[in-house]
């Protein structure tokens, strides 16, 4: 129970850093915006699908899990 106790501490400052980068704007205004992702704009509607950045955050995310598994 150690390793998971000590994995929510490490994935909850993760997540607290990347809002508090969202937040302030530090360098990440590249997220939604890479080549692929697509946005559809209307007069009344504005719609987009990250689809390059989802790809690139699965690999980023893979990658993280993986490292994880083999230190364990």
């Amino acid at each position: 129970m150690r390793e998971v106790g000590i994995l929510l501490v490490v994935a909850g400052l993760a997540i607290a850093v990347f809002g508090l980068a969202l937040a302030f704007g530090w360098g990440l205004g590249w997220i939604g915006r890479l080549p692929g992702d697509i946005v559809i704009e209307r007069p009344t509607m504005r719609l987009y699908f990250p689809v390059t950045t989802c790809i690139l955050a699965s690999i980023v995310l893979s990658v993280i899990v993986a490292i994880l598994r083999w230190l364990k």
